[in-house]
């Protein structure tokens, strides 16, 4: 089908039904070419009347719901199905008074009962799957019985209904699945969607959590352990009234770290460092370029914790008599952080995969962030240097 036909806001209940419309419909248009004649021979043993009521019943149903497959409701095209399969119940059941008492000499007997199972389709469409199986049931017996009447030839009634219903039964069974189908991926898709907005409000509320935790952690301890560590200085007091202002900014709903200036990325790259030890002094060189600049709030974060990992290790492994530095380099495009130790050194290679501090925290953290990258130097007896950056037009 066509999208323009089957819109995207169909649902996919209604997608079937209309299918299923559509295939009724054209059933019931192939059955009339093919029938004429012998719907000329039945009208010979009814009475006058009963012809074009059962045509109107049978066919005039069947063809309007194949046009309202094109552009009706999904409740119209039930309504019409259902008419549809009552309207072949009402025909075959008024052949009965009309029946003059006559017989025919065809072995097909009357014109209707050579295509029941489409109605008992279309009942399948808009009834509960047991009473559009009661449909097949009873108008294959009835029909059958019709037949084994009007047929001048001898017949046996129990073998063609067990036929008629068996033949039947398994596209109305398949009808009745797919209409099932149909509501069941409505169901899934509207319990999915009700998932991913819970999941989405749960995110929402984690990265709020992650939020106030870095403040915290970046921000407030960080500066409650250098006032714990050092006297009063220049540095303190910047720190602290940045920490202060992204509390503000926090409290009064808005993001306290989206962006950081090029002082504020500074400030942000000593209190990394500075958890780690105070003692470790950190040279920022500027670019004249950057003054204006301004940087991703994620990029600062990646490469702090990436630094103070770096430390971590430096301090757990490079030996006692180590010396250790923090290189700041800011430009306008970009900025890059250096780690560096005149430790031992080791073979990177060398490295256990479940060594979780270089692998995560360091070249998997920067490698998944936008623009990053971490690059490690270092050999045995040679010291080591992390260098972890991160570009604007990477």
């Amino acid at each position: 089908m066509s999208a323009a036909l089957l819109t995207e806001t169909d649902s996919a209940a209604e997608r079937v039904l209309r299918i299923f419309a559509r295939f009724v419909a054209a059933g019931y248009v192939f059955y009339l070419g093919l029938l004429l004649p012998d719907i000329v021979r039945g009208a010979q043993v009814t009475a006058w009347w009963w012809t074009p009521i059962a045509l109107i019943a049978v066919y005039g149903t069947g063809f309007a719901l194949g046009i309202a497959s094109f552009g009706g409701t999904e409740r119209r095209l039930r309504l019409l199905a259902g008419a549809a399969a009552a309207g072949y119940l009402v025909a075959v059941l008024l052949w009965w008074p009309a029946w003059n008492g006559g017989q025919l000499a065809e072995l097909r007997g009357m014109w209707f009962s050579q295509f029941n199972g489409l109605a008992s389709l279309a009942a399948a469409a808009s009834w509960r799957p047991r009473w559009a199986v009661a449909h097949l049931v009873v108008a294959a017996v009835v029909v059958q019985g019709i037949n084994h009447l009007v047929r001048s030839g001898a017949s046996d009634l129990l073998p063609e209904i067990a036929w008629s219903i068996g033949f039947c039964l398994l596209p109305v069974s398949a009808g009745i699945m797919a209409v099932r189908t149909g509501r069941i991926l409505d169901e899934t898709r509207a319990e999915t969607y009700a998932a991913a907005a819970g999941a989405a409000s749960a995110r929402a509320r984690t990265v709020e959590r992650a939020r106030f935790d870095a403040l915290t952690h970046d921000g407030v301890m960080s500066t409650l352990l250098s006032a714990a560590r050092q006297p009063m200085n220049r540095l303190l007091s910047t720190q602290a009234a940045i920490t202060m202002a992204k509390l503000d900014t926090f409290r009064s709903g808005g993001d306290p770290a989206t962006e950081f200036d090029v002082p504020g990325l500074v400030s942000h790259i000593r209190v990394a460092v500075n958890e780690v030890n105070d003692r470790v002094g950190v040279e920022s060189v500027v670019a004249g370029d950057a003054e204006a600049a301004r940087f991703p709030a994620a990029a600062a974060r990646a490469v702090g914790v990436g630094m103070a990992e770096a430390l971590r290790n430096s301090y757990r492994h490079a030996g006692p008599e180590a010396e250790r530095w923090v290189v700041l380099h800011v430009a306008a495009d970009g900025f890059r952080a250096t780690v560096g130790d005149t430790g031992r050194g080791f073979e990177p290679a060398a490295v256990p995969a479940n060594r979780l501090g270089i692998a995560v925290s360091i070249v998997r953290q920067m490698n998944e962030l936008p623009g990053g990258t971490a690059v490690l130097e270092t050999a045995p007896g040679a010291g080591t240097r992390v260098h972890l950056s991160w570009s604007r037009d990477a």
